[in-house]
């Protein structure tokens, strides 16, 4: 009977002690006995610890995640690891209500409560399950705006999804290949870094050398990279550097999927280039394209981005932190190539090919200039004009979200008494047009994977990308991101797949435009592609998350 009654006690207290563990802590510091720090802390560094019994901490500076089984004995936590490799580590603990302390040898962390929430960490099985259940919502998404259904050819479907998940593997968990992105990544960091020595020569001051801290802006810091990048991306085309990239890519993508040799072409040159600037590579073709391959050319042009303002989204997410700045590079440019595919599965369920298509010869029918000065100049003046657009675009949009969100906060929300109700039940102050995107889209973040926590702030990112576009997208992912909005940083990750597309309803007219101006006789095609267009390039870019959630 006193054994029993032990047992009982021991297990209570072993209870309390689990419950106040139990939550999410933000890492304040790594020392030695001595107080001398070991590893520099970033503000996204936390360690979860949930009641079921699973952890989770990052590390950015030291590039860990790492997540495992955890259990309590006597004085000491012992984490059983799955990831980064499988180990059994032991901590002395002490915990109070805002305060955790882990010591192993002589290596003291220390963290602070950031709360009591349980948080939920999927297991791998879980985690696969919900992503195979997302991938076939969305095919059963393109099958219902399919315009032909008895033609898709399921085979090429199913090796575009197949094609996705082993790019997506190889480069998250086989070292080489992750080396290969995170070197691509290091070296497109620092090709943007030579954007600073031009910024500094136009805005630093003449007397302290540097550029003063009010000017330090949106225009300042991110304009000159759009343009510097567009002068690159040209010199490298002049130099015939990127075409030979593009031909050897599109030719595999031609082989496994069996598409046309223009379709194919366009859908890695998306990769690289603009929606309006891709349709140039197979120029001579387009008006010869079948409906198929049009819709296949105006998908990828909605599901991926240029590389322009790919080097902006990097900003956005990385801040001023160098490590940061790769880790999302990486996540990025896998983004953009996972997207190709991605819109050629989504095209070919909704406009399948049944009409016989034309002869292709791999041969750019572009302008690059005469010379490298010329090219320079040609890439200069198409990064101004795409700046001037972006710059203009925000602005716009920004004060109509302003305006938007004073309508519906300090008018409707206030008189109808809306803005206390969701002040009091929600994470919004009131009613506005992130709310409303916030809960419209978040069932389908969720679907895709999204752990539920972190939902709303996914589908509101989702709707501010499609309805108005993915850079005011990606600026709120940068802000909510720096504010430590998210539960999870899986939920930052796959809303980085999420946003990066032009899918957006002013993307229709662009593409009518731009595609219409180089063939005339596709406008009708174009007009009646458009929102099915934006469809495919928003579920192309959903694919890409869902498949990096379900190998994170």
């Amino acid at each position: 009977m006193k054994k029993f009654i032990f047992y009982i006690l021991l297990v209570f207290n072993s209870n309390i002690y689990s419950s106040e563990i139990v939550g999410e802590w933000k890492f304040t510091s790594i020392t030695n006995i001595d107080n001398d720090t070991l590893y520099e802390i970033s503000d996204n560094d936390k360690l979860i610890i949930n009641n079921n019994k699973e952890f989770k901490y990052s590390l950015y500076h030291k590039k860990v995640i790492a997540t495992g089984k955890w259990k309590l004995k006597k004085n000491l936590i012992e984490f059983n690891y799955n990831q980064p490799k499988d180990t059994v580590r032991n901590y002395n603990y002490s915990v109070s209500d805002n305060e955790l302390i882990l010591t192993e040898n002589n290596t003291i962390y220390k963290f602070n409560r950031i709360s009591k929430k349980k948080g939920f960490i999927e297991s791998k099985s879980l985690n696969f399950f919900r992503g195979f259940i997302g991938v076939i919502f969305l095919v059963l998404i393109c099958f219902v705006f399919s315009l032909d259904r008895n033609n898709i050819n399921w085979k090429l479907v199913l090796k575009g999804i197949l094609i996705q998940f082993i790019l997506a593997y190889s480069v998250i968990n086989i070292p080489l290949i992750s080396s290969i992105f995170e070197f691509i990544s290091s070296a497109f960091i620092k090709i943007i870094s030579f954007t600073d020595a031009g910024t500094n020569f136009l805005f630093a001051s003449y007397i302290s050398g540097k550029i003063d801290p009010p000017l330090i802006n949106f225009i300042i810091q991110v304009i000159p990279t759009i343009i510097f990048f567009s002068a690159l991306t040209s010199i490298f085309y002049y130099l015939g550097i990127l075409q030979k990239i593009v031909n050897f890519f599109s030719l595999i993508l031609r082989r496994i999927l069996t598409l046309s040799g223009a379709e194919s072409f366009a859908a890695i040159g998306n990769i690289f280039l603009g929606q309006t600037e891709a349709p140039l590579l197979v120029k001579p073709y387009l008006s010869k394209m079948t409906k198929s391959e049009i819709f296949c050319l105006m998908s990828g042009g909605m599901a991926t981005i240029a590389g322009g303002v790919l080097a902006a989204y990097i900003i956005f997410l990385g801040n001023n932190d160098s490590n940061e700045q790769i880790l999302y590079a990486q996540h990025l440019i896998t983004a953009s190539i996972l997207s190709a595919p991605a819109a050629i599965v989504c095209a070919k369920i909704i406009v399948p090919e049944k009409n016989k298509f034309s002869e292709f010869s791999y041969k750019i029918d572009h302008n690059f200039g005469n010379n490298v000065l010329e090219a320079i100049n040609i890439g200069t003046y198409q990064g101004i004009k795409l700046a001037i657009n972006v710059a203009g675009m925000l602005l716009v949009f920004t004060a109509l979200i302003a305006m938007t969100n004073y309508i519906f906060k300090d008018i409707i929300g206030d008189i109808l008494g809306l803005n206390n109700i969701i002040s009091n039940n929600t994470s919004y102050s009131g009613l506005s047009l992130e709310f409303v995107f916030g809960y419209i889209f978040s069932p389908v973040a969720w679907i895709m994977g999204v752990p539920w926590d972190d939902a709303v702030l996914v589908g509101q990112l989702l709707g501010e990308k499609t309805i108005l576009n993915e850079f005011i997208a990606f600026k709120s992912l940068g802000e909510m991101k720096s504010a430590n909005l998210f539960t999870y940083d899986k939920s930052i990750i796959m809303s980085t797949y999420i946003l990066c597309g032009f899918a957006n309803f002013a993307s229709i007219g662009i593409q009518i435009g731009g595609i219409g101006s180089l063939a005339p006789n596709q406008t009708k095609n174009l007009s009646e592609l458009g929102l099915r267009a934006l469809i495919a390039g928003t579920i192309a870019s959903l694919f890409t998350a869902v498949i990096i959630g379900m190998i994170m």
